[in-house]
């Protein structure tokens, strides 16, 4: 795969159907974001509040293939069509999102059962630092 075939696009209202069908494609068990999926609607309502500091679709020549997005706590979620995982393609991501946002540290959130995006990003130099628990009293 050629490297300058990845590119990374700003989210625009346009992508909405796209990004609805890639979290569709997202394992609820290994996602700690949202627990069920939700309406298109309120998909739209969520994008349409810039939720994070950047957000981008991946394309890999010109085909949109995933996003990957910054929060305003320096926190990465990446997230790929089944179809292009582990293509090399997220670590590349990966790098121009951190190239094009410097920052002194980065994060990433991960689901203790989402096995893949664990060694995604102990591959790519990141450390553990904690573990969190939840507690729903209802």
């Amino acid at each position: 795969m050629v490297e300058d075939d990845i590119k990374l696009e700003k989210v625009t209202s346009q992508d909405a159907l796209f990004l609805y069908n890639l979290l569709k494609e997202r394992n609820p068990d290994a996602n700690i974001s949202h627990k069920k999926m939700p309406t298109y609607s309120e998909h739209v309502k969520f994008l349409n509040s810039s939720p994070y500091d950047k957000w981008y679709v991946i394309k890999l020549k010109n085909k949109k293939v995933g996003s990957i997005y910054l929060t305003r706590q320096n926190e990465i979620g990446i997230f790929l069509k089944k179809n292009m995982q582990g293509k090399n393609i997220a670590k590349k991501s990966l790098q121009i999102l951190m190239k094009t946002n410097p920052k002194k540290r980065y994060l990433a959130n991960v689901s203790p059962k989402n096995k893949k995006s664990i060694q995604f990003f102990k591959n790519n130099g990141f450390k553990l630092i904690q573990y969190t628990y939840e507690f729903n009293s209802v």
